[in-house]
Formats: structure tokens, C-alpha cells, sequence
């Protein structure tokens, strides 16, 4: 089952006819992923990749049925790009794009409540199913099919915790990118949410940073839903500088608040395991489900 996505999951890529759209898509469609088409403004008609190009996601969606757009467009259009498909009410949208203004975000946000989409990133690394689907920029070869959910804020952690799972031989379910940044769509508690519910899903892993207080949030929600399956936190930034921000945007303390310790404490007081460094979290996980 996997979460969000899986094989028979309609891809379009917003901003295909791009440089770096091009290079992932190519690279997407190669992995096996449906890609059915592109939406380019003023380029309606044309082919890229072999696919149809649209004007509009509404006639992308009417034309393919498309089920998921990838978000390739520059940071001052990303959130133009984003509300578009969520009028489009396309169920996925994954953006890509860094850099994309704080309160152009917060439009967004606004935007999706009660509609009927869901939004990965911005700044996100994309969401992949080991063998089925791929949406985003991350590298495919580290990814086996497997039983290990992941959540992460980092796109690095995310490619360094993956090699772990997969030396163990337990592989992913589905590895998701939620983003760095300071207004995202999806959080942990969604994606915890979802990862609860698959049965595919045996074991959960969150790779957390200083900075906001989702972390925190997704505590609160562990605590209160009791889950039988093993979770696996690890927190970047224990020796980071207070109120100095450190990489993503969104990675800063404030006056105390939002950091690596206090979320550390809130996940373990929560009965998640917490890694005692990055290189030990595909270790930790292996003994959780070892028992």
C-alpha cells in the first residue's frame, strides 16, 4: 500500500519544459513513474519528453486524469503554481521549489484549508515508493522496497538514514520529504497519521531539526494515539547556536523555544526512541523491531 502514492499514481510536472524539471523527469519516468503530462503556460500544445504539454493544470487533469503534480517552478511563481492546482483540486502536489517567500507560504496555507488537496513541501526533497512511483529530486538507487516509513525535514539526513535502512536489509515503505521551511503543508503528525494506517508500514523513522515546534506537535499526537509500531526520531542541531539560523529557513531558536533538546525530550517523553547520532539510526530501528 504505501502512503500518498504507488504505482498507479498520475503524474504532471508544473514547469516541465525547464532545465531542471527535464533532468528529473527524465530521470522520474525512467524509474517507472506514470508521468502523463506538463503544464506550461503558453506552451499548450507542444511535446517535452514525449508528453503532452498543457496551459492549465485543470486541462492537464481533464485531458489525463492526473492524480499528482510535481512542482517545478521558480520560487516568486511557486505559490501562483501551487494554489492552481489545488483549484484544480488535483489530490497531490509536491513543490520542489527553495526559496519560496515566507508570506506568499502563508496564501498558500490559507488556500488549502478545506480543499481537496494535499501539499509536500516547498523545499522538499519529494516523496518516493521504493519501485513503484517517484516525485521529487532524490536518489532513487538508495531506496528498496521495505517495510520502514520515513518522515524527514532534511533531504541530506534523508539519503544518509535511507543507506542505513537499506544495509539492514529493511527497506522503505515510503520515504517522504516534508521540507526545512517555516510554512509547509504536510507535517509529521499527517504523515505519522498515514503511516499508521498502512500495513506496509512496520516501523516509522522522523529526522527532525531545531526550529519550530512540529516536533513538538508530533509528540503531543504520539502520546495521544498510543501507536503499536516502533518509532525512530533523530534531532539535527543539538550544538547549534541559539537564535542563529542554521541552513533551512526554518532552522532557528527563538528565545529557548524550538530546540534539538526540548523536542528530543518531548519525543522520548512520548515513548519515541531517539538515535544517539545520525549514524545510528538505521541501528536503532533494526533493534526495535528485533524487540
Amino acid at each position: 500500500m504505501a502512503i500518498l502514492i504507488n504505482s498507479d499514481t498520475k503524474v504532471i510536472c508544473q514547469g516541465l519544459t525547464g532545465h531542471v524539471a527535464t533532468y528529473h523527469m527524465e530521470r522520474a519516468i525512467a524509474y517507472g513513474t506514470n508521468v502523463v503530462g506538463g503544464v506550461v503556460p503558453g506552451k499548450g500544445g507542444q511535446k517535452h519528453l514525449g508528453l503532452p504539454v498543457f496551459d492549465s493544470v485543470a486541462q492537464a487533469v481533464a485531458e489525463t486524469g492526473a492524480t499528482a503534480s510535481a512542482v517545478f517552478v521558480p520560487p516568486q511563481s511557486a505559490a501562483a503554481a501551487i494554489i492552481e492546482a489545488v483549484e484544480a483540486e488535483i489530490p497531490l502536489a509536491v513543490c520542489v521549489t527553495e526559496r519560496v517567500p515566507v508570506l506568499d507560504m502563508v496564501r498558500v496555507k490559507r488556500r488549502l484549508e478545506g480543499s481537496k488537496t494535499r501539499l509536500i513541501g516547498p523545499n522538499s526533497q519529494g516523496i518516493i515508493v521504493p519501485g513503484r512511483c517517484k516525485i521529487g529530486v532524490m536518489p532513487a538507487h538508495l531506496e528498496r522496497p521495505g517495510g520502514v516509513g520515513i518522515v524527514s525535514r532534511s533531504a541530506s539526513l534523508t539519503s544518509e538514514v535511507v543507506d542505513q535502512v537499506t544495509a539492514y536489509r529493511l527497506g522503505q515503505s515510503t520515504s517522504v520529504g516534508i521540507g526545512g521551511d517555516p510554512v509547509y503543508g504536510m507535517g509529521f503528525v499527517d504523515c505519522l497519521e498515514l503511516f499508521f494506517a498502512d500495513p506496509e508500514t512496520t516501523a516509522i523513522i522522523m529526522l527532525g531539526e531545531i526550529g519550530g515546534t512540529a516536533e513538538e506537535e508530533a509528540a503531543e499526537y504520539i502520546q495521544q494515539s498510543k501507536p503499536t509500531k516502533p518509532i525512530v526520531a533523530y534531532v539535527a542541531g543539538v550544538h547549534a547556536p541559539t537564535e542563529r539560523r542554521m541552513g533551512h529557513a526554518g532552522t532557528v531558536n527563538v528565545f529557548g523555544r524550538g530546540t534539538a533538546s526540548v523536542k528530543i525530550d518531548a519525543l522520548r517523553a512520548a515513548g519515541v526512541l531517539i538515535a544517539p547520532s545520525a549514524a545510528e539510526v538505521g541501528s536503532t530501528v533494526r533493534d526495535a523491531l528485533n524487540g
